[in-house]
């Protein structure tokens, strides 16, 4: 089932909440991607997902560092992380797509989209309420 964008993901930034969704976005065709076993496309858009990923995780943090938060250095080291476990999950997964990996696989993009947002992007949303939800630091 696809993930759907509700308005309890915002975490009251325009920017932020545009990259989540698009980023939601990608994990579902992922999805459909994986159960079809269609390796090119899923490339594709993993391809796609490592980018934008990581230029989400830049305007994320700069972001984070102009309101002020005091978590900015721990998003850091987190966004790294989640980048780190991607590469070796996907790397991980070689020409063989069997149904356990796919499922995994599966688990870990809607876990990293899902548990990224709500437990630590959301902990920014009383720094971030503060300025215009169009502030945009570039």
């Amino acid at each position: 089932m696809a993930l759907l964008w509700r308005t309890q993901f915002s975490v009251g930034n325009d920017l932020i909440d545009s990259d989540h969704q698009y980023l939601l976005e990608i994990i579902n065709k992922a999805e459909v991607s994986l159960k079809a076993v269609n390796p090119a496309q899923l490339s594709g858009l993993l391809d796609e997902l490592g980018r934008y990923a990581k230029s989400h995780f830049e305007r994320e943090e700069l972001l984070a560092k102009a309101v002020g938060y005091p978590k900015a250095d721990q998003l850091h080291l987190s966004h790294n992380l989640l980048a780190d476990q991607m590469t070796k999950f996907r790397d991980g997964m070689g020409d063989t797509w069997s149904q356990d990996s796919v499922a995994a696989f599966t688990t870990f993009l809607r876990d990293w989209l899902i548990n990224h947002v709500i437990k630590e992007d959301m902990s920014m949303k009383p720094w971030l309420t503060k300025h215009s939800p169009r502030f945009d630091p570039r």
